[in-house]
């Protein structure tokens, strides 16, 4: 029942790739130097490309707020600004556009708004009262399967992972992979206790490491 309140978020970004010159090549040969330009940061027209990615988010009000990862709705891995366009998918397959309200890089956090009313939300639960032990279920969309429910058990809290000033995280070993940022980490109540944002991996899969705000 709670993946209804769990989000897909995907996002759309302009980055520049290379500079272009005028006219377009007319042999194979002047193909392979615009693209040696290209690599050698030449002047020219900008070459730009629509990069997207995707990520999770939870519903925390029934007027359409959501909340999820900083990182998911920002260019340059999550250092840079806002993305272009934030589009946001319910559990129903509804599809909105999604304005940014506020975003804060050190707590790694970010609030969206779509305009949809009574829509289903999570309660918080609390954090503090979580015991290495308790069992714990992360929701969220790894690599763009929807809706995708795993539990485990919390491994440590309070750990720091070195991703900056608020480096207090709750370890977990529910499965988490790529996607699975800013979706909710929740108690056996159905209660948020963390958001999942991180991942220890040789692989870039899930080796048992999750990490939570």
């Amino acid at each position: 029942v709670y993946k209804r309140q769990v989000v897909n978020v995907s996002t759309t970004q302009k980055v520049e790739v290379g500079k272009l010159r005028g006219g377009k090549p007319s042999s194979p040969l002047e193909e392979m130097f615009r693209r040696f330009q290209e690599q050698q940061g030449e002047s020219g027209e900008p070459v730009t490309r629509e990069a997207t990615s995707l990520g999770s988010g939870f519903i925390i009000d029934p007027a359409g707020y959501i909340v999820t990862n900083n990182h998911v709705i920002s260019a340059g891995e999550g250092k840079g600004a806002a993305v272009d366009e934030i589009t946001v998918t319910l559990s129903d397959r509804r599809e909105y556009k999604a304005k940014l309200i506020g975003r804060d890089p050190l707590t790694d956090m970010a609030l969206l708004k779509i305009e949809a009313t009574d829509l289903p939300y999570v309660k918080f639960g609390n954090s503090q009262t979580v015991r290495v032990g308790d069992w714990a279920i992360a929701i969220g969309n790894p690599f763009g399967l929807g809706g995708t429910v795993t539990a485990g058990i919390v491994s440590a809290l309070h750990r720091n992972i070195g991703s900056g000033q608020y480096d207090r995280y709750i370890q977990t070993d529910a499965s988490i992979n790529q996607g699975n940022s800013g979706g909710p980490l929740l108690d056996l109540n159905g209660n948020v206790i963390g958001i999942n944002t991180s991942i220890f991996s040789p692989t870039g899969g899930n080796v048992g490491l999750g990490f939570a705000i």
